[in-house]
């Protein structure tokens, strides 16, 4: 392999490597109040309520208002990146809070949620991530957090997470409403 060959791979391996390193330790368990600098906050929901019809429902109109309520809730809070699943329904979700924010959306593969975990703790600030009921909790436990109870499929749509990660790799996760 010549000299312009290595380097690229040499950077891919380091950045790999800190990567790793970011989800092993943000794995550590909540940390109590106080305790190190945040280094990202990540506000997780499962989306918003959805049609009961179809391989990939549209949200209701009680979901879009959700939404928007989303949007109201987080638009001040410095959200700098947005994350999503490949649906519709979290799309849809995602979308006002985007456009209010001029921000793309970002998908994720919710079945690798130590690699988010790991990717939103390595790069810091404040993301919104939104998934699905059976995911959430899933990236909430990568991040360090608390998942709590398990969202309830049938009904629960309105469990906000906020989740920091504190310098050291510990979280501090709290639990919220939004929406009607």
């Amino acid at each position: 392999m010549d000299t312009a060959m290595r380097l690229p791979a040499a950077l891919a391996g380091l950045a790999l490597t800190v990567l790793l390193a970011g989800c092993q330790t943000h794995r550590s368990g909540a940390a109590k109040a106080g305790e190190g600098a945040v280094a990202a906050t990540v506000y997780l929901v499962r989306h918003a309520e959805k049609e009961r019809s179809g391989d990939d429902p549209a949200l209701t109109a009680q979901g879009r208002d959700r939404a928007n309520a989303l949007a109201d809730r987080l638009a001040a809070a410095g959200v700098t990146d947005i994350w999503s699943t490949d649906t519709r329904r979290t799309l849809d979700t995602a979308e006002p809070l985007a456009v209010r924010l001029g921000l793309d959306v970002r998908l994720y593969d919710p079945r690798r949620p130590e690699a988010l975990a790991g990717f939103l703790a390595v790069a810091g600030g404040t993301a919104l991530v939104v998934g699905h009921s059976n995911t959430v909790p899933a990236l909430v436990a990568a991040l360090g957090g608390e998942p709590g109870e398990p969202i309830e499929e049938a009904g629960e749509y309105d469990r906000l997470y906020v989740v920091r990660v504190l310098e050291g790799g510990r979280a501090e996760t709290v639990t919220e409403r939004y929406g009607n």
